[in-house]
């Protein structure tokens, strides 16, 4: 198990003026690490799409029910969790090693709170190993070379971007950090993936994010969200709301308009 003195890059101000994405998606989880002013700009988003606090639950239930996929189907041993998000029951590193204590799981985000918290993610079963790269996502020269660390990329790894590529506002460079990650790690890697597909309740939402001074964060036609799946084989259902994807009972109410999917590299 990785330890504090792990973390290789020293702790920084936590700025506390400015809403942050981690923090503010913890507001909406019913969680206690954030402050007011991610509370408020929670609460705003909240009165304008009410769906949004569904959508936090569905996106970590979605995390919890794919990396159990990954790992007891799929056989993965190895998960690189991008835009980690402050630490919460059924973490990446929990679901997988709950299937095989062996698993290896490599945390990555940029805000110096989730830095703070990282001794929970490093929280790792004996067996197996965690380990946190505090990094942009979007650096994924970076974050890939201190994968490197903790991680066999020679062997199959599962990418996650669960609710954070809409932090990256242009499509195309979007697909191209995709394209980066999945360059790099050999056939029987997996890409898990989801984000907001684009309506008028979601483009004003996203409008509203931006304008509470966090970073923005986009919606996207579903032909485009779909389409960064491109050249990969989906996993059964494919692509559709997290709320449909191989749910564990009943889906009652409306399906979230979060949608995502899991898929293999050839």
């Amino acid at each position: 198990m990785a330890d504090e003195q792990d973390i290789r890059t020293p702790m920084d101000g936590i700025d506390t003026g400015t809403p942050h994405s981690a923090r503010v998606w913890n507001y909406w989880l019913g969680g206690k690490d954030n402050y007011e002013v991610d509370r408020r700009l929670g609460a705003t988003m909240e009165k304008l799409y009410p769906q949004i606090t569904e959508i936090a639950r569905a996106s970590r239930a979605f995390q919890a029910r794919g990396v159990r996929y990954l790992a007891a189907e799929a056989g993965v041993r190895q998960f690189l969790d991008l835009g980690t998000g402050l630490p919460t029951a059924n973490a990446t590193h929990e679901v997988a090693q709950s299937v095989d204590p062996t698993a290896r799981i490599v945390y990555v985000d940029n805000d110096p709170i989730v830095l703070a918290h990282a001794r929970a993610l490093l929280s790792s079963r004996p067996e197996g190993v965690t380990d946190y790269v505090h990094a942009d996502l979007t650096d994924a020269e970076t974050v890939l070379r201190e994968t490197a660390r903790t991680l066999d990329l020679g062997r199959p790894v599962a990418v996650m971007l669960l609710s954070t590529l809409g932090h990256v506002t242009d499509a195309d460079k979007a697909a191209a950090l995709l394209r980066s990650y999945l360059e790099a790690l050999p056939t029987g890697s997996y890409l898990m993936l989801c984000d907001t597909i684009e309506t008028p309740e979601t483009q004003a939402g996203s409008d509203e994010y931006a304008s509470g001074g966090a970073l923005p964060y986009i919606s996207r036609p579903k032909d485009i969200i779909g389409a960064f799946a491109d050249g990969l084989d989906l996993v059964e259902p494919g692509f559709g709301s997290i709320s449909l994807w191989r749910p564990e009972g009943p889906v009652t109410g409306e399906p979230v308009d979060q949608w995502g999917f899991v898929a293999a590299k050839r």
